[in-house]
Parts: structure tokens; C-alpha cells; sequence
């Protein structure tokens, strides 16, 4: 989901800067309201979890250009349902900002696109868990049908974003139409799987009873809305 160099340059790359400080302020505004519901100590850990694992994804995990872009296991739906959204999002501007830092300091002019791709499909996401997800249940109990509703939304919403920044920096070039529908053909099999590493994970936490009692992850894991 990396946006490379040169995809996006000059006076264009002004709408990714715009868009990624869009995308971190509600970041922000979210981590304000878990602030001011769960307290600090929640925020706070769950944030460094997922910047941490976030990390371990982009430079642990394989991840293989295809197209215009990089195709890797991202996990957001999976950060999503056990953190939540607010350390969902910190955990992936955090994360993507590490790397850029320390280990991809050419991504670093691209972090406004980048962060955009990552963080708008979550909110999205998180949107749609609350209308597909039926209040009684908790997270730990969905089922792989509910799963891939959520991965086709965040995954889909990444493969949308990363096909804009293509057509808005290089148009509509065969070649650029092409690299972008690789691309998204790639992604159906990041879409298919990252269900199945949900529900391994959640099964994994419903065995943890004793995460049940502990602040390191959100509530809605275990208990009903």
C-alpha cells in the first residue's frame, strides 16, 4: 500500500499532506474520546501495542511490489477489533512513521498519501462493524462472514486509495491503468485471508480469559455493546 516515489510529485503531492493531517486530526479527536472514557492508562498501552505490531507487519511480514504498489498484510481489521480504533489509528501513523524514519527515509514525503491509505478504510471499517456486527455479540464470537465484510471494507478501501494516487499523479497511461489493476487482483487474496488470521486471533483471545479484566485491550472483545 505504499505510495513510491515518484508517483505523486510536484504541486500534487500538497493534496497528500492535506489529506494525511486530515486523517491523523481525527485520529486525534478518537484518542481524545478514549481519553475522556477508558483513561490514560488504556490509551496509552493499547497504543504502544499496536504501534509496535504495526511496525513488526511492515518490516517483519513478506510484502511483494505488484502494480503501482506493495502488496503485505496489514492486519488493520485485526487491530481494530482487539484495540479498537483510536489505538488502531495511532498504532498505524505510529508505526508507518517509525519506518519511514528509520528505515524507508524515501517514504518519508509520501507519509501524508500513505497515511491517508491506511487510516480513512479503518475509520470506514469501523463504521461498518457497527452496523454488521449485531450489538450482542462480542468479537470474539464473529463469524468468518462478518470477518470478511470487514476485511473487504478496509482492504477495499486501501486498494481504492492506492489506485487515486495513481490516477491523480499519472492518469490514465495504459501502463499506470494496468499496474493499478495488478495490484487490486493481488489484494484479493490479502482480502480472502486476513478473515481466517481474525478469527485465529480472536479464538487465541477467547482461550485468554484472562484478558477479560485487563485494559490492554477494549471491552467490546469479550462483552456485548
Amino acid at each position: 500500500m505504499h505510495i513510491e516515489p515518484g508517483v505523486v510529485e510536484g504541486s500534487k503531492a500538497l493534496l497528500g499532506y492535506a489529506t494525511g493531517t486530515a486523517a491523523v486530526a481525527w485520529a486525534g479527536k478518537l484518542a481524545w474520546d478514549m481519553l475522556r472514557q477508558e483513561g490514560a492508562q488504556a490509551l496509552l498501552l493499547r497504543s504502544l501495542l499496536t504501534t509496535a505490531l504495526v511496525f513488526c507487519f511492515f518490516e517483519v511480514l513478506p510484502r511483494h511490489p505488484v502494480g503501482v504498489s506493495e502488496v503485505h498484510l496489514i492486519l488493520g481489521t485485526t487491530l481494530l477489533l482487539l484495540f479498537g480504533v483510536a489505538p488502531a489509528a495511532l498504532g498505524l501513523a505510529g508505526g508507518l512513521l517509525i519506518q519511514g524514519l528509520f528505515f524507508a527515509p524515501a517514504d518519508l514525503p509520501q507519509y501524508g498519501m500513505n497515511v491517508t491509505t491506511l487510516l480513512v478504510p479503518l475509520y470506514a471499517t469501523a463504521a461498518l462493524a457497527q452496523r454488521v456486527i449485531p450489538q450482542q455479540v462480542a468479537y470474539v464470537d464473529l463469524r468468518y462472514a462478518q470477518a470478511l465484510k470487514l476485511s473487504v471494507a478496509y482492504q477495499g478501501g486501501i486498494v481504492a486509495w492506492v489506485a487515486f494516487w495513481a490516477l491523480y499523479g499519472h492518469g490514465l497511461e495504459a501502463d499506470n491503468l494496468a499496474n493499478i489493476g495488478a495490484f487490486g487482483a493481488a489484494y484479493v487474496a490479502v482480502i480472502v485471508a486476513e478473515p481466517l488470521i481474525d478469527l485465529a486471533v480472536l479464538a487465541a483471545a477467547k482461550a485468554l480469559r484472562a484478558l477479560k479484566r485487563s485494559v490492554a485491550v477494549q471491552r467490546r472483545l469479550y462483552h456485548a455493546a
